[in-house]
């Protein structure tokens, strides 16, 4: 019978010392992890601040505020299996000290971008130091834990998550009313000078010793892919023509050069990509869910940005705490929805969180510029419950569906779906925005000089700074502007609407009803830990 005390000590791989300074060691890869995932959030608010002109923001375009999420959502996601790689070969801990400096390093720059392709360079940086920390905070922490504290452990880990998708909000608020643009960037590099102090004192290191071969080609292949793509939708929605040479030319490059990846990473004998793990239906049933779920949020995600801001006139600040329901819902949720499939299974539990998540959606359809807000902050919260009831069934599937010595590539995997989901929302989703948005309005530009039409036509923001600078005249513009945002949202949260009802179909037909049984002959990978 096993007592307490065994399953509180260190197994035999596991050095006395780091056993011992275990949670500690949590919390220093919380302290990574956060700093990842609150900037995204923290952008979210800023993005209405960066798109104002100069001297207040850097007057990015629609596009341009796109990229500068999608470039860093991109990067990361295509170096997030070599990442891995280059963990288990060198030291994990060696790879997360140079990915947080690395981060530091980008985070300063993007604080002072000049203009918005350099915040674009600068983010795409970041986003290099960010691949090389996210999988291998996961990595350390499997490695410091013995397996029954692992669950706990790897709760309180995606826990983080949820914290960082709170506070970002409300921290890039503050900052924008305090501080210029540039300091929702700068806050991160004292956050890694501690997190490198403590990493240093606290992390042990660790390695695979039969780690596998690096794969350059297939990740240039699936990042120049993925690049083209999502380029082309998003000229496609600023020139509010998806039938253009160019658009049409850099979409099926996009196609053919992921095509050619997946084709290589087949035949490869050591490809960063293991594509017949899809032969799992289980498994490809999960993915294509995180995906389509991160692809319908990120994409409304975007827009409700503006409608709180622009629309309805709430400071950053303001907009941020408009957030907390969401992310509340999630931290409240998340933990709990074990309890929902134990009961009910994982195929009803996840269909019934789409269907909740498409309902949601929907719900922005009806969004006027006098909605009560809190109808609005009751939509955010279902938006929430509904991702707390996708997310934890679907990661335990993937994590069970292959054997336990891959469950490394499982997790890379599940994070580049949602990387790579949400990119194209907010591309596509985005697109679809823009497009609608100067569909509306351009027959109401009729008052502007012809070489300022094709500027104010490119987003709300683009409009009403025409019509700031244009003084009393220019207010004609405003409602205007108004009315063509929200026809464009709704058109655009019905899009998403119709992604997320497809995942849902998906995961009723594929997902299993109970706990998907798990491969047997699994072995533990050996690992080689190093107390420090």
């Amino acid at each position: 019978m096993t007592t307490p005390a065994d399953r509180t000590a260190p197994g035999p791989g596991i050095p006395e010392a780091v056993h011992r300074r275990r949670w500690a060691i949590l919390g220093v890869l919380m302290l990574s992890l956060l700093i990842v995932v609150l900037d995204n959030s923290i952008l979210n608010v800023a993005i209405k601040t960066i798109s104002t002109p100069a001297p207040t923001g850097l007057g990015a375009t629609q596009s341009e505020l796109e990229w500068a999420i999608n470039a860093y959502t991109l990067v990361f996601a295509g170096l997030l299996f070599t990442s891995g790689l280059i963990g288990d070969r060198v030291g994990r801990k060696k790879v997360l000290l140079g990915g947080l400096v690395v981060f530091g390093i980008g985070s300063a720059l993007a604080a002072e971008s000049g203009s918005p392709g350099q915040l674009i360079a600068y983010r795409a940086l970041m986003a290099v130091g960010a691949a090389f920390v996210m999988p291998a905070t996961l990595a350390v922490l499997m490695n410091v834990f013995e397996r029954d504290e692992q669950p706990k452990a790897i709760g309180i880990w995606a826990g983080g998550v949820g914290l960082a998708i709170a506070i970002g909000p409300i921290t890039g608020g503050l900052l924008l009313d305090h501080f210029w643009w540039g300091s929702v960037f700068l806050i991160n590099v004292p956050i890694v000078v501690a997190a490198v102090a403590l990493m240093i004192w606290l992390v042990p290191d660790s390695r695979d010793p039969r780690p596998g071969r690096l794969d350059p080609i297939g990740v240039v292949l699936s990042v120049v892919g993925l690049v083209l793509l999502v380029y082309g939708i998003i000229k496609g929605g600023e020139l509010a023509d998806f039938t253009d040479p160019t658009v049409l030319a850099t979409i099926i490059a996009g196609v053919v050069v992921l095509a050619a990846f997946i084709v290589f990473e087949k035949r490869s004998d050591h490809p960063s990509l293991d594509v017949t793990y899809f032969k799992n239906k289980v498994f490809s049933a999960a993915m294509a869910a995180i995906a389509l779920v991160f692809f319908a949020l990120m994409g409304v995600t975007f827009f409700s940005v503006f409608y709180t801001q622009s629309v309805r006139g709430y400071s950053p600040l303001e907009s941020g705490l408009l957030m907390i329901p969401l992310a509340a819902a999630q931290m409240i949720f998340a933990p709990r929805a074990r309890l929902v499939v134990d009961r009910f299974g994982y195929k009803a539990t996840t269909t019934a969180g789409l269907v909740l998540l498409a309902g949601m959606l929907a719900a922005f359809a009806g969004f006027e510029a006098d909605t009560p807000i809190w109808v609005l902050e009751v939509v955010f919260f279902l938006m929430g419950t509904g991702m707390a009831h996708i997310m934890t069934p679907t990661s335990v599937v993937i994590m069970q569906a292959l054997p336990r010595e891959k469950a490394g590539s499982a997790s890379a995997l599940s994070n580049t779906f949602r990387q790579v989901g949400g990119a194209l929302g907010i591309a596509v989703l985005g697109s679809v925005l823009s497009t609608a948005y100067r569909n509306s309005i351009e027959g109401k530009l009729g008052m502007l000089p012809a070489d300022l039409r094709g500027t104010a036509g490119e987003s709300i923001e683009a409009t009403l700074g025409v019509a700031e600078k244009l003084g009393p005249r220019g207010q004609a513009l405003v409602d205007p502007a108004n009315s063509a945002f929200l026809h464009a949202m709704h058109v655009t949260s019905l899009g998403g609407t119709v992604v997320a009802l497809a995942g849902a179909v998906v995961v009723a037909l594929f997902l299993p009803g109970r706990t998907p049984r798990r491969p047997e002959n699994q072995e533990e990978p050996e690992l080689v830990a190093a107390a420090d």
